[in-house]
């Protein structure tokens, strides 16, 4: 369940609200979002755990879509997910904690430029580097130590927000009065409320990523799905009265107009000290996220090279530490690279939401061929609601896709135009096999 609490709360819940609060228009419907967003978050997570249950194995998704639709699918996943949504992700994660940690005067250097090298890198991008490998090193002394790290830091993250709940709910200058403010938005309708729910679905992600370490979790079968749903449902409790909080606070025009809301809201009931305070369970929050994100990317290449559908370096298992050692550092690798080459949040964000969700909706349909194929095959979890949950979240997926192609063309074309590149490097890796066998 750590791994699920502690990978899902990282920058979202502290980044998003102000543009949800652009795009949605009023307190009222950024709220609806998060709700909404958990809910769905939740069908998703209930349909994953059966999955899980039947098929126990390390890849999560990989695994999924390997058995209901075969080697290409799965290795479009596989590649797609290592070579793109996770390095992105984990870039994403570490320029946000950066970002927060630059609030501090005696970090304000991080977003200067470096002197004497060429083109415009930043002291934050190379602090950015340092965090990725630094939990790349966590992670590569084994699933045991990572989990570890993750249990105690999730613990002081969640006691870390509910301290912030706690301060923004006592403040005398606080209102209920504006949860009913409003704010002039570009996207009326529902046009912008399918903006502000595709905004809470990023700050959601991440309940998966359990499922990529399921061949080294015990007793998988009943703690996977335990993990899952209790998990996500302790995420939304938090999301939800994190938001709450900070609209107790601050009315919408100021949530709109604050990159980081949290900080503006402590800031104004408990001063500078406040802002220092909410900064460093950012931080905390964020560097955590960092630890589980890495820690399940790099299992389905692991997955795939085992199957024979990668570069069987990406197989090896490191003789001391039991952890995918290999795939660790080349996602690092892909991490720093694309660290050095960009620099702004959102541009890590367009290159993951667009692939993930097409991976979401395609992985929730395999609980349909799985109930089709094996009807009779133990399942230690059925999910709640089957058939409508499932397709509800398959349908909700189709539709972000949807959303999030035409509001982001230039981000979503980029997405299909790496996945499609994975065909042929599927076919080296076939060349290759074949080699080896003559």
């Amino acid at each position: 369940m750590a791994i699920v609490v502690g990978t899902i709360i990282g920058s979202g819940i502290f980044l998003v609200p102000c543009e949800m609060m652009r795009d949605a228009g009023s307190s009222w419907l950024v709220y609806l979002a998060w709700i909404v967003g958990g809910l769905l978050s939740m069908f998703g997570a209930m349909t994953y755990a059966e999955l899980s249950s039947l098929l126990p194995y390390a890849g999560g998704e990989y695994v999924y879509l390997r058995g209901a639709y075969g080697d290409t699918t799965a290795f479009l996943y596989m590649w797609t997910w290592f070579a793109v949504a996770k390095p992105s992700s984990i870039a994403a994660m570490a320029v946000g904690l950066v970002r927060t940690l630059a609030v501090f005067p005696s970090l304000h250097f991080l977003q200067t430029a470096i002197p004497g090298l060429p083109g415009p890198i930043y002291w934050s991008q190379i602090a950015a580097i340092v965090a990725a490998w630094t939990l790349t090193g966590v992670n590569y002394i084994g699933v045991q130590k990572a989990g570890n790290f993750q249990l105690v830091f999730t613990i002081l993250k969640a006691a870390l927000i509910l301290v912030v709940v706690a301060v923004c709910f006592g403040a005398a200058s606080g209102s209920f009065a504006n949860f009913t403010t409003t704010v002039p938005t570009t996207t009326p309708g529902i046009g912008g409320f399918m903006l502000a729910l595709i905004a809470t679905l990023w700050a959601y992600d991440g309940w998966s990523d359990l499922t990529a370490v399921a061949g080294e979790v015990r007793n998988p079968a009943r703690s996977l799905p335990l993990a899952l749903i209790g998990g996500l449902g302790v995420v939304a409790v938090l999301f939800m009265a994190t938001n709450a909080a900070m609209q107790y606070v601050l009315p919408a025009s100021t949530i709109a107009i604050s990159e980081q809301p949290a900080v503006a809201a402590l800031s104004r009931v408990a001063g500078a000290r406040g802002a220092g305070f909410v900064a460093i369970a950012m931080a905390v929050s964020i560097f955590v996220a960092i630890n589980g994100t890495t820690m399940s990317g790099a299992r389905a290449p692991f997955a795939a090279a085992r199957d024979g559908l990668f570069f069987r370096p990406f197989a090896h298992i490191h003789p001391r530490f039991h952890s995918p050692s290999v795939a660790l550092v080349v996602q690092a690798i892909l991490t720093t690279v694309l660290l050095l080459l960009l620099n702004r949040f959102e541009q890590f964000f367009e290159l993951t939401i667009f692939s993930e969700w097409l991976f979401y909706a395609l992985t929730a349909s395999t609980v349909f061929v799985f109930r089709h194929k094996y009807p009779n095959q133990p399942r230690p979890y059925r999910v709640w609601g089957y058939p409508v949950l499932p397709a509800i979240f398959f349908l909700a997926a189709a539709a972000i896709l949807v959303y999030s192609f035409v509001g982001n063309l230039k981000g979503s074309l980029l997405g299909t135009l790496l996945i499609l590149a994975g065909l042929p490097v599927l076919w080296l890796v076939r060349r290759q096999n074949r080699q080896i066998e003559r």
